[in-house]
């Protein structure tokens, strides 16, 4: 196998601000897989929050090629390389997806009939960042709304947004800007508003003050920063209602399914999600909806272009192509 890399910028369409930062652009480190004449592909996105540059992420795949050149194949490959990239999940996860892209087109088949499952369309959410009007995602057909808070008057937000789309549904995202009383005290405003889920109301590191809200919200909550590894949600069990997977965060659709299949056989609503990144670095996570309650996956829609298609989501709901491995092309 041949492993080899470029490096992609993404510009958003207009920058997306949360609560604890305002973003406009990452890079995109696309990562090839060649054996047999086939060729697997990934991506690797840039983050300051998880102190991923570009110099990183290019750093550690110089440092596997080596070890996964010397593999025999892409199935011995996914078995071997979690132990060779241990500490770099972002990375790991694009290894991952592109060994899977390339069993796939080896296999004739795409990534989720690997796995005995079928696949239909279904819709992912967008996200409205803070200060964002909601009127282009509405127009363009989206029915669920992720609405980024923490930046000022959040029950006022949520009111409007439910006014200008009064039969969209609904989930809130504060990236953990609220303390525990505080998210008491929204979410039980905004309940009648038809929420359907609250992802990482406080921040990340004390499950006890998640769980103490989620005791106390109509409004299922959903962990998501505190919900990274298989542990985080073995530790989470009976303390919320929900785990948000990124494949990014846990490493790749290897280490999801096994979180997926744990917080499913333990009772937890399962949301996938996603960082900015263009259709390539969406796909692997498309592969998983069938397993999953909410679909948010709409990192590739919020760029200006996108390099990479076929997962679809323009009008708010994705459609997979139906070719081999993860179904993407470039653009």
């Amino acid at each position: 196998m041949r492993l080899t890399w470029t490096v992609t910028p993404l510009v958003l369409r207009e920058p997306l601000r949360i609560s604890r930062s305002v973003m406009a652009r990452r890079d995109a480190v696309q990562l090839t897989v060649a054996h047999e004449g086939l060729r697997g592909h990934g991506e690797a996105v840039t983050s300051v929050h998880h102190r991923l540059d570009v110099e990183r992420i290019t750093g550690l795949l110089r440092r596997l090629r080596p070890a996964l050149e010397e593999l025999p194949g892409p199935e011995e490959a996914l078995a071997a390389v979690p132990g060779l990239l241990p500490g770099a999940p972002g990375v790991l996860a694009a290894v991952d997806a592109a060994l899977h892209d390339l069993v796939g087109k080896r296999r004739g088949l795409p990534v989720h009939a690997l796995w005995g499952r079928r696949w239909s369309e279904t819709a992912t959410a967008c996200t409205v960042g803070i200060g964002q009007d909601p009127a282009p995602v509405l127009g363009r057909g989206f029915r669920l709304i992720k609405i980024k808070l923490g930046g000022g008057d959040d029950v006022a937000r949520v009111r409007a947004i439910r006014r200008a789309a009064p039969g969209a549904r609904l989930l809130l995202d504060p990236n953990g800007a609220w303390t525990a009383e505080q998210a008491v005290r929204i979410l039980d405003e905004v309940a009648p508003l038809e929420v359907e889920a609250v992802e990482q109301p406080v921040a990340p590191g004390n499950v006890d003050d998640l769980a103490w809200v989620a005791a106390r919200s109509a409004i299922p909550v959903v962990a998501d920063e505190d919900a990274r590894t298989l542990r985080d949600v073995e530790n989470l069990r009976g303390a919320v209602h929900g785990v948000n997977v990124k494949l990014a965060e846990c490493g790749g659709l290897t280490a999801a399914r096994r979180i997926v299949g744990f917080a499913r056989r333990h009772g937890l609503h399962v949301m996938l999600g996603c960082q900015v990144a263009s259709s390539l670095g969406i796909a692997p996570a498309v592969h998983l909806v069938p397993a999953a309650r909410w679909a948010d996956l709409d990192g590739h829609l919020l760029l200006a272009e996108d390099p990479w298609t076929g997962i679809g989501g323009h009008d708010g709901v994705l459609r997979l192509s139906g070719r081999p491995g993860l179904g993407v092309r470039a653009a």
